[in-house]
């Protein structure tokens, strides 16, 4: 049996399973089985890697499709709670905008240099948990109705945009930073050759 078949990637692969039926929820309007869906789908992301660490199981291919799952749940919350009026265009715009940004960075700097790792940085995980968040205080707004609910579900949407772009913009940071540092260290790899052919002589 292939290594990357594992009770690990089984919850990723049950992750983007539950994507269709979350969708389907808020655009029937059932809201509290939305918010039911969502939350299993979340318990899903924290037992895979709970499970990758407690039985050794961690792979190149659950690194990959762990973070796709948690993409395309995302992903189709936001656009099925603005296909349903529960929020704004312009915080999926701002939202798909960052995550094309940082794919064709990706793309750019394992083309150009010799990167071919991007973990998650701190500011791109709180930037998911203030995601997640905002999703939840919108499906919630649209159970509870107005009040304190409505009112942080008005809110919400604005720091969401703000760390979503904030995330993009310290992701290029960090490129910029790794690729210096990558060519430093290359420069001094030719000097230190070139004073040892000089030695030699």
């Amino acid at each position: 049996m292939p290594r990357w078949i594992n009770v690990s990637n089984g919850f990723t692969a049950l992750r983007v399973a539950l994507v269709p039926f979350v969708i389907q929820a808020i655009l029937q309007g059932r809201q509290f089985l939305a918010l039911e869906l969502f939350a299993a789908a979340a318990v899903t992301d924290i037992l895979d890697g709970a499970a990758a660490r407690r039985f050794g199981t961690v792979t190149a291919a659950g690194a990959v499709l762990d973070p796709i799952a948690d993409k395309c749940l995302l992903s189709g919350v936001f656009l099925a709670l603005a296909a349903a009026k529960a929020a704004p265009w312009w915080l999926v715009g701002v939202i798909f905008g960052r995550d094309l940004y940082i794919l064709l960075g990706a793309a750019v700097a394992m083309r150009w240099t010799s990167l071919r790792k991007f973990p998650p940085s701190v500011w791109g995980k709180i930037s998911t948990f203030v995601q997640v968040a905002t999703a939840v205080s919108l499906m919630a707004r649209d159970l509870l109705g107005g009040g304190v609910a409505g009112r942080i579900a008005t809110v919400m949407p604005w720091p969401c945009a703000a760390f979503t772009v904030w995330s993009g913009v310290h992701y290029t940071l960090r490129i910029l930073r790794l690729r210096g540092r990558l060519t430093e260290s290359a420069l001094g790899s030719s000097l230190r050759l070139e004073t040892g052919d000089h030695d030699s002589l």
